[in-house]
């Protein structure tokens, strides 16, 4: 049977524009696979585009063993930043433009070159880095009780709501980004830490996964794109009026205030 993937990059769009929770599609379609769930994706950023936005980069979703494990998956999941979801860092968040918000820190890639090839490896991608610098990513899963399978949170862009990154970072080889620790906080309260090995073991691993990925679909990351490598940590509702603050070892602290 051939998935309507028109209908269901609809049924997205319109979830995210009238902030309103939908059944995972899984639920409500036999045999909905990954590769149905990408070309959904592909459909979803295309209006997006259309209506005026612009690509401001790529993300992984779910590349620590804490996320896989929180969401019932075990392989990293591929998405795209748009212009519209990259905030200033230190930006305040109205909660109400989105549907049930979460937060997590990120490993952010500032790329300085074009990079593609089914053979990257993570020391191409230092090689191809301008900065990498910290993050927070406000994830919004459009699905009932924020529950979904590979395939629906690949359909829906891995999640993505809004980013934070921050203003400063480091050069790529200054220090091993396996070694760089994160503490993440709400209002004040250390809600979980960790550090760059809990993405796949190297950070800079992820985006090159994010590389092959992207050539086999013919496409590439371009230089002057931000690339999420993935949350070191599993994820936090975010309330009106929290605080929300990721301090690193090498990177300077990143924040975000929601309304």
């Amino acid at each position: 049977m051939t998935v309507d993937t028109e209908r269901w990059a609809r049924y997205l769009i319109d979830a995210v524009d009238q902030r309103r929770e939908v059944a995972a599609i899984t639920s409500l379609v036999d045999g909905f696979g990954v590769g149905d769930a990408y070309e959904v994706q592909r459909k979803v950023l295309a209006a997006r585009l259309a209506a005026g936005d612009r690509v401001a980069g790529a993300k992984l979703g779910l590349t620590s063993k804490a996320k896989q494990e929180q969401m019932g998956v075990d392989e990293p999941a591929y998405g795209w930043l748009l212009a519209s979801s990259v905030l200033d860092a230190g930006s305040e968040l109205d909660t109400a433009e989105l549907i049930h918000p979460r937060v997590e820190p990120e490993f952010v890639f500032v790329m300085g070159e074009d990079m593609a090839g089914e053979d990257v490896t993570a020391d191409d991608v230092l090689d191809a880095t301008e900065r990498v610098a910290g993050g927070i990513e406000v994830i919004d899963s459009r699905y009932e009780r924020f529950k979904f399978s590979l395939a629906d949170v690949i359909a829906d862009n891995t999640s993505a709501a809004r980013v934070v990154v921050g203003a400063d970072g480091i050069a790529p080889r200054e220090v091993d980004l396996a070694t760089v620790t994160c503490s993440f906080e709400i209002d004040g309260v250390e809600v979980a830490s960790a550090d760059g090995s809990a993405l796949l073991g190297q950070p800079a691993h992820c985006v090159a996964l994010l590389v092959r990925h992207l050539t086999r679909l013919g496409g590439k990351l371009e230089a002057g794109w931000t690339v999420l490598a993935g949350a070191p940590t599993d994820a936090h509702a975010l309330h009106p009026g929290s605080e929300v603050t990721a301090r690193y070892s090498h990177f300077p602290a990143v924040g975000l205030q929601a309304l």
